[in-house]
């Protein structure tokens, strides 16, 4: 099997993962109890937990390593700047969708960087799919809750996080063919990415994530930052 079509399958299925999650949150079908609106909110918080760690040991890294200071403080704030401003928008149109912008914004430049680095480091490539699946599954739980929740139907969507999962493939096409070689430009969409996420989670996840006399739900975030953290590790 050649590495493109390696590339391919690894960033489908790694975006495939979100649609499971959303299918996860649409047919459950268990009633909404105090128990389940604590399970939702811990689910919340393990999302977050995995943005905090995809920030902290994925997408910031690389600015750091590959980016001037300059440079790598211009495309953070940009990506908070920005972000903002959609998320703005986005509340002024009839509520926020803070959990499925953030998969978006973890989900893209992950598979580039996975297409960029696997011509060199095919098993690094594989892990890192493995791990984005892994961020994708409670993303996709949350998400899809988030935006029935505005009054999309359940149905429409799971066609939309079913169509997000072929974005994998031409992100990683392209990180495939054109980032090779230009570590520079990789750091800078990652960087971007980095800001967005960071933006996202305290304006609208991690408050998303607590309930008044429950103390057990945030710790869903201590969770997702271990995964965040044992990825890392995994794969170096």
């Amino acid at each position: 099997m050649s590495k493109l079509v390696v590339v391919i399958l690894s960033t489908w299925l790694a975006g495939l993962a979100s649609f499971v999650g959303g299918s996860f949150a649409r047919f459950e079908g268990t009633m909404e109890t105090p128990a389940k609106r604590q399970l939702v909110h811990g689910v919340v918080a393990f999302g977050g937990g995995i943005l905090v760690a995809a920030v902290a040991f994925a997408l910031a890294p690389e600015g750091v390593q590959y980016l001037s200071p300059t440079i790598l403080a211009a495309t953070f704030c940009l990506g908070g700047i920005g972000f903002c401003m959609l998320d703005r928008q986005l509340a002024k149109q009839g509520g926020s969708k803070a959990q499925f912008m953030a998969m978006l914004m973890d989900f893209l430049p992950e598979a580039i960087s996975l297409g960029a680095v696997f011509g060199h480091n095919h098993q690094l490539g594989v892990l890192l799919a493995v791990f984005i699946g892994a961020q994708n599954l409670p993303e996709g739980f949350n998400a899809f809750r988030e935006v029935v929740g505005t009054g999309v139907t359940p149905r429409r969507t799971l066609a939309v996080l079913f169509a997000i999962s072929f974005l994998g493939p031409m992100a990683g096409c392209i990180g495939y063919f054109f980032l090779q070689g230009k570590p520079q430009l990789t750091a800078g969409i990652m960087s971007f990415a980095a800001g967005g996420i960071l933006y996202l989670i305290f304006q609208d996840i991690a408050p998303e994530s607590t309930m008044r006399r429950h103390w057990a739900p945030p710790l869903g975030a201590v969770l997702g930052f271990v995964v965040g953290m044992v990825g890392k590790q995994v794969i170096g």
